[in-house]
């Protein structure tokens, strides 16, 4: 049960404090007082998307923080986080977009604060009465009421391989179609490369040795003039070199220390005489037949037109080679694959039949008690005469949610025949029919809780808030509606925020919300109302303003003597 919220720097609230109580509590205010802005704020603390300019005006971050006085939540658990007094759920927002969000200050992601929040309080707004207009919402009211939610969601899934393989088979089928062309044509790829007979970095040495020969005439001429100089020539470096040695020989017979001189001499020459080695090599080389050339050019042409085809380079020319096999082979065992997948999908498909009969079943059964549970509903809320149906249709194909089209009709006059909601229903209307099917739901759940105390239930139970559920209505059906609401707080703790002082009468805890207009800035304000100050909320609401007629149909309404 939510116990404390305290919102900070949240769109036009600065820094405000609210104390609940058990049963049904009942805010109240005029339009604009910043009512749905505290139900803002409690969706926010409990996992609700956040933006920037949810940020109050010249502060740089928001912070709300609640207070739940169940210190048993499975939730504490499974995130190893010990409480003996409760949970404290934090949620900040930052204009830089980063937000936080703790539980009694362990750190949590936002995915996680999401799916507690929806164990600990369920919101109910006029957007959701208007979502009972879309008629993909009745299937999923009518698994929830029947407990079929899981069994649809098992169903969801074989569906969803159905699809998949589905899918993998008509592709199998169309590649089979163009089969026998691929297989032609890849295997004419696959011999065009083989053919070839390529080898990784064969590019590259074609390119270097047609620079050379390109540069033949340069390249021999240099050769021969270098092997010539150094050795073979009349007075050749070589010859030089000799005749150096043989002088210096005759300085080492005389002068010791010419023997260094002399070792460096010994050692150089057969250098001169390797490198003049090196350069006749070289010389010869370069005596390359001419067709050589055009040998060359006609391969690089080759490799440059299957890479126009296959890829940059040999080596992705080969890669392109290895992957059209491995396409070939798949093709050639492909019409294998599409049996096994055909049989796998036949069984698939045979499944999710059964899987559809048996939920429509209990989908068809489960409509009759809910029609009965609804029209009891209805009849307590105003409804004396109404009709309500849950419409089963059979699908032509099964989908994801089985083969039931299902939708609600509904009438609200005797004598006029059930019609879609969508046709027939005010914005009243869907909020009381709204408000059975919660009625419903909490009778079902206090069934199931029905040997606990009322303290248990409200530390174990969620917390219900009705967001202006009394919309579009007044008078009789409005004392009904305070009624259903009141018995609902019986079992669960209520928030309710009303226009309707027939509601408000009706609240354990009554608070009043209100805009406080000072010279720079406005300020919410957040009162719990009792006595005289009551009697005055109650009689505003009665006529817009405080007279001794309204004053004394309040007390009427409160039970107060006058």
């Amino acid at each position: 049960m939510l116990r404390e919220l305290r919102i900070r720097n949240f769109t036009i609230i600065d820094d405000l404090s609210i104390h609940f109580d058990s049963g049904l509590n009942v805010l109240t205010g005029e339009t604009g007082a910043g009512k749905s802005i505290i139900v803002d704020a409690i969706g926010l603390v409990l996992g609700d998307k956040a933006s920037a300019d949810m940020i109050k005006s010249g502060t740089k971050e928001a912070g709300i923080e609640a207070y739940f006085d169940n210190s048993n939540h499975p939730a504490l658990k499974e995130l190893s986080i010990e409480s003996d007094e409760g949970i404290t759920v934090r949620r900040s927002i930052s204009f830089q977009g980063k937000g936080r969000a703790y539980i009694n200050d362990t750190s949590i992601s936002l995915q996680t604060l999401a799916g507690i929040g929806e164990s600990l309080i369920n919101i109910h707004g006029q957007h959701e009465h208007q979502g009972l207009l879309k008629k993909e919402s009745h299937l999923i009211l009518l698994d929830g009421f029947a407990g079929l939610t899981g069994e649809a969601a098992s169903l969801k899934a074989v569906y969803d391989e159905v699809l998949e393989i589905r899918n993998r088979v008509n592709q199998l089928k169309e590649r089979i179609r163009e089969r026998s062309q691929r297989i032609e044509f890849l295997r004419f790829q696959i011999n065009e490369i083989d053919a070839a007979n390529l080898k990784p970095g064969e590019k590259e040495a074609i390119e270097e040795e047609m620079k050379i020969l390109l540069n033949l005439n340069k390249l021999k001429e240099s050769s021969e003039t270098a092997y010539s100089l150094i050795y073979e020539s009349q007075g050749s470096c070589i010859e030089q070199m000799s005749q150096a040695l043989s002088r210096i020989k005759d300085m080492a017979g005389f002068d010791e220390s010419a023997k260094e001189l002399l070792d460096i001499m010994e050692t150089t020459i057969p250098q001169i005489e390797e490198a003049a080695l090196l350069l006749r090599k070289f010389k010869d080389k370069y005596d390359i037949d001419p067709q050589r050339l055009t040998e060359l050019d006609e391969r690089l042409d080759l490799i440059k037109r299957l890479e126009k085809k296959y890829g940059e380079g040999v080596d992705a020319i080969l890669k392109y080679r290895d992957n059209a096999e491995e396409e070939l082979k798949d093709l050639v065992t492909s019409e294998e694959q599409q049996e096994s997948l055909q049989s796998g999908l036949d069984a698939k498909e045979n499944e999710i039949k059964a899987m559809s009969d048996r939920l429509s079943n209990k989908r068809i059964a489960a409509a009759k008690k809910m029609e009965k549970a609804i029209l009891g509903e209805l009849h307590d809320l105003g409804f004396q005469k109404a009709d309500f149906k849950v419409d089963i249709k059979k699908r032509a194909d099964i989908s994801a949610h089985g083969m039931d089209d299902v939708e609600f009709l509904f009438s609200a006059n005797p004598g006029e025949p059930s019609r879609p909601l969508i046709k027939v229903a005010s914005g009243g209307e869907l909020s009381r029919i709204m408000l059975a099917l919660k009625c419903m739901e909490t009778s079902q759940q206090s069934e199931v809780s029905g040997q606990q105390s009322k303290k248990d239930k409200f530390s174990k139970l969620i917390t219900l808030i009705f967001d202006e559920v009394d919309a579009g209505i007044g008078g009789v059906t409005a004392q009904h509606v305070g009624k259903r609401l009141k018995e609902i707080a019986g079992n669960y703790q209520v928030l309710c925020i009303t226009h309707l002082p027939q509601i408000a009468a009706l609240a354990d805890n009554h608070l009043k919300v209100e805009k406080v207009m000072g010279k720079d800035a406005v300020k919410v304000n957040v009162e719990p109302l009792t006595g005289g100050k009551r009697q005055d909320e109650i009689a505003r609401m009665l006529s817009g303003k405080i007279t001794d007629s309204s004053l004394k149909h309040a007390r009427e309404l409160l039970g107060v003597s006058g």
